[in-house]
């Protein structure tokens, strides 16, 4: 079994930055984020698979970045020049088998 715990989220002015992470009980090697704000479904930010690939979704890429520190089972999502609309719960996700979910870190963007 796999557990995630995020942290990192707050509140934010737009254009400012923030960096959010996910201490994984396990090394994993395809990881990433979701989000979801309010009214409306759960969505992919950004997902990594060591020695394949990175997908972001559009509405976030030049601006988001995921990583990870496979060694000390770690996984990051870089945010900057956040904007309003980015407001949402931020989720760490893993597969491992089956898919896993932190319990989610508050983003707020304020104007």
């Amino acid at each position: 079994q796999v557990q995630l715990v995020e942290s990192g989220g707050g509140l934010v002015q737009a254009g400012g930055s923030l960096r959010l992470s996910c201490a994984a009980s396990r090394s994993i090697n395809t990881v990433g984020w979701y989000r979801q704000a309010p009214g409306k479904q759960r969505e992919l930010v950004a997902r990594t698979t060591i020695g394949g690939g990175t997908i972001y979704a559009d509405s976030v890429k030049a601006r988001f970045t995921v990583s990870g520190d496979n060694a000390k089972n770690m996984v990051y999502l870089q945010m900057n020049s956040l904007k309003p609309e980015d407001t949402a719960v931020y989720y760490c996700w893993a597969r491992w088998g089956i898919e896993y979910w932190g319990q989610g870190t508050q983003v707020t963007v304020s104007p």
